[in-house]
């Protein structure tokens, strides 16, 4: 009775996870550049029951004898979310008409042979804390001293992962990278390139960094990487809003299902104590 009082448990953790997960997409449907999150569930392993046929147990007094266990079948034990990763599907493009916006196109990106999917291309910019991060928000200002940031503060990098210094937004990005002033080219937009995107450790803020804080190979020079750039565009997040509802419906069903075989165990537990118990 018990086992099926924890399975059912599980089941409403995995689904208020996942739902914590979808609500987080439908709150950053407006984000610019920002990636669905899909999660994956899994079932615990199963237990293989048996019993012990009547000729057993004259034979456990003598030691153990496998040849008088008969299996009955499997057991569930629960399911858990396993991990979220991140859709890195193209998202549309939207046009702003601000010179500091710019919008990554993805061309051609090899598909790694491990791992089947295709890889993805990624701003590079600099954290407070001096550390190489990766977005694709292109939803970029110039700040008070004169460098190019994200929204948020951090310093968007060059191909030599040094900031863009630019005193205005009078500038011109062309389409494979270079930024230039009065005809004159000061820098070229840093781009880098992931052949594994689901091993980036996904953060707040649209930011993704590498688990062991090596940068990523510049994507300018990968080989078989083909990309654009828009000025003037941000890529919009690639979240289905009306899918996504669904799913959460979906997710609430399926809490409120496991919910309701929890309340009927406690049930069958209280009655057993109860009544059963006086007996």
């Amino acid at each position: 009775m018990f086992r099926g009082f924890y399975t059912a448990a599980t089941g409403m953790i995995a689904q208020q996870r996942r739902t914590e997960m979808l609500s987080n997409n439908i709150a950053n449907a407006n984000t610019p550049g920002y990636k669905a999150d899909q999660s994956t569930i899994r079932s615990f392993p199963n237990m293989l029951m048996s019993s012990i046929q009547k000729t057993g147990a004259a034979s456990l007094q003598n030691g153990f004898n496998p040849s008088n266990m008969q299996q009955i079948g499997d057991l569930g034990t629960g399911v858990y979310m396993q991990e979220t990763l991140p859709n890195f599907l193209q998202g549309s493009i939207v046009e702003t008409e601000s010179n500091t916006d710019v919008a990554l196109l993805d061309g051609d990106l090899p598909v790694n042979p491990q791992t089947g999917k295709q890889g993805a291309v990624f701003f590079k910019v600099q954290t407070a804390d001096n550390r190489q991060a990766y977005t694709r928000n292109g939803n970029f200002t110039i700040d008070g001293q004169g460098f190019l940031t994200t929204a948020r503060g951090e310093y968007v990098l060059d191909e030599n992962n040094n900031r863009i210094a630019l005193q205005n937004n009078e500038f011109t990005l062309k389409s494979t990278g270079e930024i230039t002033v009065d005809g004159q080219q000061v820098g070229r937009l840093g781009v880098a390139y992931s052949n594994q995107p689901d091993a980036l450790e996904k953060q707040e803020n649209g930011l993704y960094f590498t688990a062991n804080n090596q940068d990523l190979p510049n994507a300018y020079n990968a080989n078989g990487v083909t990309f654009t750039m828009q000025q003037g565009f941000t890529e919009s997040s690639n979240v289905d809003s009306a899918q996504t509802m669904t799913s959460m419906m979906e997710a609430y069903r399926v809490f409120e299902a496991n919910q309701k075989v929890l309340q009927a165990y406690d049930r069958s537990m209280d009655k057993a104590v109860n009544e059963i118990g006086k007996v």
